[in-house]
């Protein structure tokens, strides 16, 4: 075992490796950290993008998905049929609204320098930090933009988990739609 110990296999660094071993330990496992996050933000972006294509081929191409949204549908038919009407109408609305809030674009009350779009208001920090050779600014950048990530992740979660159970409310509205004509 090397003196800075074998993250693969969780082995602490030896005894005489120093604190230099477990910083750079940490350094690397909150840049993955954030390596992680991105790419959960863009995982969560990519499964609304798959619910709303799905969601706007269905209306699209179905004649029973369009018609629900016609109102001589619910003046003329039955009420079992208006129920299931309402309700894949209702869940392909909440579906695809619920799948264009995930890929909006997402603010954090909080920014750093990993961001591209407050480069110009860290600047000045990050020049200085580097000028005095303050590591301790590149570990807080990290953590700071771990948790900007973490909240935009966990926004964008919510909505994709709202847009997959419209779409399941849509398929099995339908699917019973189908059943009842």
């Amino acid at each position: 075992m090397e003196s800075g110990g074998n993250l693969y296999r969780l082995d602490p660094p030896s005894e005489g490796a120093g604190p230099d071993a477990a910083l750079g330990a940490y350094y690397d496992h909150i840049r993955k950290i954030n390596d992680v996050f991105a790419d959960q933000i863009k995982t969560s972006d990519q499964k609304a993008a798959y619910i709303f294509t799905f969601m706007f081929a269905f209306l699209v191409t179905s004649q029973e998905g369009r018609s629900v949204f016609a109102w001589q549908r619910y003046a003329e038919g039955s009420t079992v049929t208006m129920v299931f009407s309402a309700m894949l109408a209702l869940a392909s609305i909440f579906s695809i609204v619920s799948a264009i809030l995930v890929v909006l674009p997402r603010k954090s009350a909080t920014s750093t320098t990993l961001f591209w779009g407050a480069w110009s208001r860290h600047r000045e920090g990050f020049m200085r930090a580097a000028g005095a050779g303050d590591q301790d600014f590149l570990f807080r950048q990290y953590a700071e933009n771990a948790d900007a990530l973490a909240a935009i992740a966990c926004g964008k979660y919510r909505c994709v988990s709202f847009a997959f159970h419209g779409l399941l409310v849509t398929v099995l509205s339908y699917i019973c739609l189908l059943a009842v004509k």
